[in-house]
C-alpha cells in the first residue's frame, strides 16, 4: 500500500463502502477470539509465573517503559507502558507508579496460561478504565500476553487477528522530538533528514509551547504566527509530493482553530490534529464542519466507549488509538472495526519505543482501514538496535514479521551499555 499524498484521505475514504467495511468489522471482532478459543487447547501447560518492568532513558525528554513477562517454560512476551506521564518528563517516581500498576495487573493473570486473554480483560477492564496510567499498564499486559500466546503457537500475532491483509505499511516520520532547534528553519532540517531516510509522510507540533488562553494577545498571536511559519517551512523543505500532519495538542478553542487551519489550507494537510481535547466532541465537530482539512483525534482515549462519540458522529476523519493506551490489540481492532462501520480510517497513534511499534504493525496488518503508522523518528541513532532483529523501514515502509508473537526480543546488552540513567 502507498502512502497517502498530501490532502488525500477524502479519496481514500471513497475506496471504501460501507457495506464492505461492516463485513471487514465484524470478521475483526470474531477472527481473535476464535483463534484463542482453539489455541487454548494447544498449550495449557504454559504458566505466567512473574514481570519485569524495564525502562529505557533515551534521551533527557524519552523515557521507553517495557514490560516481559517469563513463563515457567522460559518464554518471556514483551509489551510496552510508555509515556504515561503526560508531556513531563518521566521520572524514577513516575517509573515505580508504573510498576506498582503493573503488579497488580499481573496478580490477575499469575499462575495462569497467557492464552486467557480474554479472561484477563474481563478482570482488568475495571480497573484500567480508572486513568492514564492504569490504562497504559493493563495494555502493556495485554500486549505481552498475545506475544507470548503467539511464540507458545509458533505464530505471528497478526495470524491470530484473523491473518495479514499486507506484508507491509506505510510509516510517518514523527519529527517534533528531533527537531531540537524549535524555528521554521529547526523543522524544515530535520523534515528534510526525515525524507532523505525514504519517509514520504511527516508530523510535527510546531505549536508547543502555545500560551495559556489568558496570556496577553500578542504573545498568543506569536505563537499562532511562529507555528504557521514552521508548518510553511516543512512543507517549502520536502515539497508538494510528501504528506504532512499538524498536531495541535489541543493547545487553541474553536476560533483560534478555524482560523489557524485556514491560514494553512495552502500547505494541503494530511490532517489537522486534535486542535481541541477529543473529549470535547461539540467542539471538535464545529471545526471540522467549518475547515477543509481532515481532522484526526484519540490518541490517549481508551477502549470503544472512549472512542465512540468521535467515531459515530463523525467528528474527525482518522482515529488515532494507541495500543499502549486504548486497552491493548484486541481493543485496537475492536475499536478499529467501529471505525470502519462508520467509512473512517485508523491511523494509530505511536510515538513510542521499538515494542510498540513491533505489536501495533501486527494488528495494523490485519485491520483494512489503516492508512499510516506513526514512528517517533530520530531521537537517538541506537534505537533501531534496541530489538533483535533490529528495527527496519524500508522507502517509509514496515514490513510485518512472520516469526512467532512480535518476532522480537529485547537487546538486553545494548540497553544496559546505552541508555541514559533515570
Amino acid at each position: 500500500m502507498t502512502p497517502a499524498s498530501p490532502g488525500s484521505l477524502r479519496h481514500h475514504r471513497r475506496e471504501f463502502s460501507r457495506r464492505r467495511l461492516f463485513a471487514g468489522a465484524a470478521a475483526l471482532l470474531a477472527a481473535p477470539l476464535l483463534a484463542l478459543r482453539s489455541a487454548t487447547a494447544a498449550v495449557p501447560a504454559l504458566r505466567i509465573t512473574g514481570v519485569e518492568l524495564i525502562p529505557v532513558r533515551a534521551t533527557s525528554r524519552t523515557v521507553w517503559v517495557f514490560v516481559r513477562l517469563r513463563t515457567d517454560r522460559g518464554l518471556t512476551g514483551l509489551g510496552e507502558a510508555s509515556d504515561a506521564f503526560g508531556f513531563a518528563n518521566t521520572t524514577r517516581a513516575d517509573v515505580d507508579t508504573m510498576r506498582a500498576q503493573v503488579a497488580s495487573f499481573v496478580r490477575m493473570i499469575e499462575g495462569r496460561s497467557p492464552l486467557d486473554i480474554t479472561a484477563f480483560r474481563q478482570q482488568g477492564l475495571p480497573l484500567a478504565r480508572t486513568g492514564l496510567v492504569a490504562a497504559t499498564a493493563f495494555s502493556a499486559i495485554e500486549q505481552a500476553l498475545w506475544d507470548l500466546t503467539g511464540k507458545a503457537l509458533g505464530v505471528p500475532v497478526h495470524a491470530l487477528l484473523g491473518g495479514k491483509l499486507r506484508a507491509a505499511l506505510p510509516v510517518y516520520a514523527n519529527i517534533n522530538r528531533a527537531t531540537t532547534m524549535r524555528t521554521p528553519s529547526g523543522f524544515a532540517a530535520t523534515a528534510r533528514r526525515a525524507v532523505a531516510d525514504g519517509f514520504r509522510a511527516i508530523k510535527a507540533a510546531p505549536f508547543d509551547g502555545f500560551p495559556p488562553a489568558d496570556a496577553p494577545a500578542a504573545q498568543i498571536e506569536k505563537a499562532i504566527e511562529d507555528g504557521i511559519a514552521a508548518v510553511v517551512a516543512m512543507r517549502e523543505a520536502v515539497g508538494s509530493g510528501v504528506a504532512v500532519m499538524v498536531d495541535c495538542h489541543s493547545f487553541f478553542n474553536v476560533e483560534q482553530a478555524v482560523r489557524i487551519a485556514g491560514r494553512l489550507e495552502r500547505q494541503s494537510l494530511t490532517w489537522y490534529e486534535e486542535p481541541v481535547a477529543p473529549e470535547n466532541v461539540d467542539a471538535t465537530l464545529q471545526i471540522k464542519r467549518r475547515i477543509t482539512q481532515p481532522m484526526a483525534a484519540g490518541e490517549l482515549l481508551f477502549g470503544i466507549g472512549g472512542f465512540a462519540p468521535l467515531v459515530r458522529q463523525h467528528a474527525v476523519n482518522v482515529i488515532m488509538p494507541d495500543v499502549k493506551h486504548c486497552g491493548g490489540l484486541l481493543e485496537l481492532t475492536h475499536i478499529a472495526a467501529e471505525a470502519a462501520s462508520e467509512g473512517l480510517l485508523v491511523a494509530p497513534h505511536n510515538p513510542s519505543g521499538p515494542v510498540s511499534t513491533a505489536a501495533s504493525l501486527q494488528a495494523c496488518v490485519s485491520l483494512p482501514n489503516v492508512n499510516y503508522l506513526e514512528l517517533q523518528y530520530g531521537e537517538v541513532a541506537w534505537r533501531a538496535d534496541v530489538v533483535a532483529p533490529p528495527e527496519r523501514f524500508v522507502d517509509g515502509q514496515a514490513r510485518v514479521a512472520d516469526r512467532p508473537g512480535f518476532g522480537i526480543e529485547l537487546n538486553d546488552a545494548l540497553i544496559k551499555t546505552r541508555a541514559l540513567p533515570l
